[in-house]
């Protein structure tokens, strides 16, 4: 995609500053063909899938996306939306619901969203802040734990950009926000309300996004910060320790990933006479593909099939008005420093645009 066209610059245009939330990905449609473009370019991320190219590339093209492509797409399908992808419209929404909280706190922000892999992609959305004269950016991944293959990815997308933009934006990025008391305090209001209308479970089973186990001994903390997520939930709830697991989910392949996996702890739990599981997802901000077909539909399966009694998935927090509003005030303390609330200098912008135009005469 090329830069932003120069020849269209106005100069002494009113600086702007951006907030853009940033998401995994999705496909545009739940087809075969749509699946392989996603994944494609998905899988094909080194920080996803850490192996030499020359091994990965024949395994990727050869077998993996010949195979997983249509089975993807039915697992797509049973959760599509008459608006489209939940994922996409879930974070369309927080995005809008994250610009409403902070207009109504008297701040001038542009509020974007989007795709790490599909549309609409990181580069459209910086190639959007830069016609609007957006130079200042803050860069949410929407991801509570830190992670190499997400955050870190996300990051690698927005320098991509600036290695072919002329006018550096001022940039910084929201790394993670597992242990913020906003996010904890949402969490726990959320399963406080289920529990209100159906009542407790005999165990609550916290389900994060699994990595391979590698990833912990080379130095990314996303394992410890979902433990402390999960710690800090409990805290909250006055859960003791035998009343809740942490547990990973979507393994993919044959590498040991992060342990316990959800699938075999929920069997297992059902086979031990728990007869009842509440499953939330704490490393999900919007409720996607592993939320919503792999626990919703069959992790439950699994733990009915197993001998368990009843199974309750507690959604994402999404775009709950309560959220957005926290969510605004921990994006709020990420601008501290930026002036987001005077109202530009109109005089100021007129000296700007005179002195440009008069140096443009001149040369």
């Amino acid at each position: 995609m090329a830069a932003p066209d120069a020849a269209a610059w106005s100069h002494g245009t009113a600086a702007q500053t951006g907030v853009l939330l940033v998401n995994l990905g999705t496909p545009e449609a739940p087809t075969a063909l749509a699946l392989r473009r996603y994944l494609r370019e998905f899988l094909s991320d080194p920080r996803v899938v850490e192996l030499p190219r020359l091994l990965w590339w024949p395994i990727l093209n050869g077998i993996i996306l010949p195979r997983r492509a249509g089975k993807s797409a039915a697992k797509y399908a049973a959760i599509w939306t008459p608006r489209g992808s939940p994922l996409l419209v879930g974070t369309a929404d927080l995005s809008r619901a994250v610009a409403a909280e902070l207009a109504a706190a008297g701040h001038r922000v542009l509020v974007r969203h989007a795709m790490r892999y599909g549309s609409p992609g990181v580069a459209a959305a910086l190639d959007a802040f830069a016609a609007d004269n957006v130079t200042r950016v803050l860069l949410v991944p929407l991801y509570p734990q830190y992670c190499a293959a997400t955050t870190a990815s996300t990051v690698d997308a927005v320098a991509a950009w600036l290695r072919r933009t002329r006018r550096l934006p001022e940039l910084r990025v929201l790394n993670h926000f597992h242990d913020q008391p906003a996010y904890i305090d949402a969490l726990a209001s959320k399963v406080r309300a289920h529990w209100s209308a159906h009542g407790k479970p005999d165990v609550l089973v916290t389900s994060f996004h699994g990595m391979p186990a590698r990833t912990l001994h080379a130095g990314d903390p996303y394992f410890c910060e979902c433990q402390k997520t999960a710690r800090l939930l409990a805290e909250r709830l006055e859960l003791p320790g035998s009343a809740y697991r942490v547990t990973f989910q979507s393994r993919f392949g044959r590498q040991r990933w992060l342990e316990p996996y959800t699938e075999p702890t929920l069997r297992e739990l059902a086979r031990q006479g728990v007869g009842r599981v509440d499953v939330i997802c704490p490393g999900f901000a919007v409720d996607c593909l592993e939320t919503l077909e792999e626990i919703a539909i069959g992790a439950k399966q699994a733990f009915l099939s197993s001998g368990g009694r009843e199974f309750h998935y507690i959604d994402c927090l999404n775009a709950e008005p309560r959220w957005a509003q926290a969510f605004a005030g921990l994006i709020e303390t990420q601008l501290q420093g930026w002036d987001t609330r005077s109202p530009a200098d109109p005089d100021e912008l007129l000296r700007s645009r005179a002195a440009a135009q008069a140096l443009g005469a001149r040369g």
